[in-house]
């Protein structure tokens, strides 16, 4: 009989880059992730099955990432993508012959191999990669989280209707292509806001009451989500189920530790203003599970027998033919890759990472006599694409824990379905960021993007609320395109990557693209709006506008201008 559970949550998500570039930022990256994590993933867990496990896997699949998975450009740009990875190993392969270098041909051979097997795998599930994960969610192995439309970070957002508007559109888009609507929800970054007085993170309008994030959840009928786990260490006590809830004071976490309180073990419901139980649940990460894998100092990706990521062969979308060596080592000092030492380490860290497991539950188990769940959460990119023999350590971690009678391997709501919390607690406000605040999202880097981004929302609040779209189709599709660049140009991921110094040129000017393109619709909108040919008015300069807003930016096709009324 199992004294535990153990959930395994990714977030799958990159920033909208279709039709926005390719090299060294753009397209590349969704051709990356494709081929080193999520078509890899789908086979470990098909492997799982074919070796009679029952594979459970939480896997977030943000809309705007499903949105370019299912859109005939990425399809053909991938498959054109393997084939020219596929000649690149070829041309590998004859170089390193040519020298007599044959352990790198015998390399260069198995990345043949690699873009040859991806080529037929993505050729076997037609192309769609949302379908694919759709029908293991079907079968019971996957459960399948929606977020924000477009991975915005929401505590940051100026209007509570911007809020529900990317809420609105995230679970519309999931609904749509996956053909059902998930249960759970990834908040973007973990990023999580209580109700109650907000002030802009830069001087900006007035304090005013804002909703809770799980208020938002809960009125689009979304059951959970996941926060960060010192969110649940401070949290405050307020509801308790004896039998039926009764109310708390704020010191019950501290009179009754082995109640479960404040535990990383034990979901909680979250209550907005304490006055009800609240319907909505988190769970917290587990940050001692997921130090095994995330750290850069003990995780197991740091390990010198895995495949270096940062050194290639050749310019420009180079193969990798070296291992880590040491992970203080400079490039030069990278040893030749050995595959044949590869399933042996894979043994020992899924061994040691699942040993942890059991001992976190048995040990949480024998201090409250309670049963626990150990969620482990992580960027599905960090399997695959940042640590390539990732999807495979996951398979074999999802096989021996399946096969183990101490732990239960569930999804959240299996979990949520057979051990309902009888807690509800208070939680303060951060995310899973640095410092697990905002920090990363506000500082002196970043802050101007918040200052336009709030001059955007503000503005459009008002052309919805006073233009007269709902009985003019054409000014209605203007504002529709409009919203979309305001969606697009809220993505988390802009001011991210120039605070982190990633692709800061990349991220300014897709910021400012978006930005553009908003207020050069809004402006049509308003012309439109003026009078009753307001369409024939339009400049030929105006109409290149539109048309390269519709060439650019081909998400959210069914996007609705009421996502926007509170």
């Amino acid at each position: 009989m199992s004294v535990g559970s153990f959930c395994l949550v990714l977030h799958g998500h990159l920033p909208y880059v279709l039709r926005h570039g390719t090299w060294p930022h753009g397209e590349d990256w969704l051709y990356e992730a494709a081929a080193e994590t999520y078509l890899p993933l789908l086979s470990a867990i098909q492997e799982c099955d074919f070796l009679n496990g029952n594979p459970k896997l939480t896997i977030g699949l943000t809309p705007v990432l499903l949105e370019q998975f299912i859109h005939d450009d990425f399809e053909r740009g991938f498959e054109r993508y393997l084939i020219e990875r596929h000649e690149r190993a070829v041309s590998d392969r004859r170089e390193f012959e040519n020298t007599n270098n044959l352990h790198f041909a015998h390399l260069a051979a198995r990345w043949e191999d690699f873009y040859e097997n991806l080529a037929k795998r993505f050729s076997e599930i037609g192309g769609n990669i949302p379908a694919a994960f759709a029908a293991l969610a079907r079968r019971g192995f996957v459960e399948i989280l929606t977020s924000s439309a477009t991975h915005a970070y929401l505590p940051l957002l100026y209007e509570d209707s911007s809020v529900f508007a990317q809420f609105r559109g995230g679970v519309a888009t999931s609904a749509r292509i996956l053909g059902f609507k998930p249960e759970g929800v990834w908040l973007p970054e973990c990023a999580y806001r209580p109700p109650g007085p907000w002030y802009a993170p830069i001087p900006w309008g007035y304090t005013r009451n804002r909703m809770g994030s799980e208020q938002f959840l809960e009125r689009e009928g979304l059951s959970y989500f996941f926060v960060e786990n010192q969110l649940i260490e401070h949290c405050r006590s307020e509801w308790v189920d004896n039998a039926g809830w009764q109310k708390v004071d704020w010191e019950e976490a501290v009179k009754y530790p082995n109640r479960g309180w404040r535990s990383v073990q034990e979901p909680v419901r979250v209550t907005s203003d304490g006055s009800m139980p609240g319907r909505v649940t988190a769970f917290a990460r587990d940050p001692e599970i997921c130090e095994q894998v995330w750290s850069g100092d003990i995780g197991y990706p740091a390990d010198g027998v895995y495949l270096e990521f940062h050194k290639k062969f050749g310019e420009r979308r180079g193969l990798r033919y070296w291992k880590i060596t040491g992970s203080k080592l400079d490039l030069g000092a990278k040893e030749p890759y050995y595959p044949d030492d590869v399933p042996g380490k894979i043994y020992e860290h899924v061994s040691h990472f699942c040993g942890r497991v059991k001992q976190r539950l048995h040990d949480y188990h024998n201090q409250t006599g309670r049963y626990g769940v150990v969620v482990a959460s992580f960027d599905a990119e960090l399997f695959g694409h940042w640590w390539f023999e990732g999807p495979q350590f996951l398979r074999d971690v999802l096989l021996s824990l399946n096969a183990d009678p101490d732990v239960d391997l569930c999804t959240p709501s299996e979990y949520l379905e057979n051990h309902p919390p009888d807690k509800a607690v208070a939680l303060p406000e951060g995310s899973w960021g640095d410092g697990g605040d905002h920090r990363v999202w506000v500082n002196d880097r970043v802050n101007w993007m918040w200052d336009v981004e709030y001059r955007c929302e503000t503005h459009f609040g008002k052309l919805t609320y006073n233009l007269p779209w709902r009985n003019r189709p054409e000014l209605r599709d203007i504002l529709e395109k409009a919203a979309r660049e305001l969606l697009l140009l809220q993505a988390s991921d802009w001011p991210f990557v120039i605070a982190r110094n990633q692709a800061v040129d990349y991220g300014i000017k897709r910021f400012v693209q978006h930005v553009g393109r908003f207020e050069c619709l809004t402006d049509v909108a308003e012309k439109i709006a003026s009078a009753p040919d307001g369409l024939d008015r339009l400049t030929d300069l105006e109409k290149f506008e539109i048309r390269d807003a519709e060439l650019h930016d081909v998400v959210f096709a069914d996007i609705d201008l009421n996502w926007w009324n509170m």
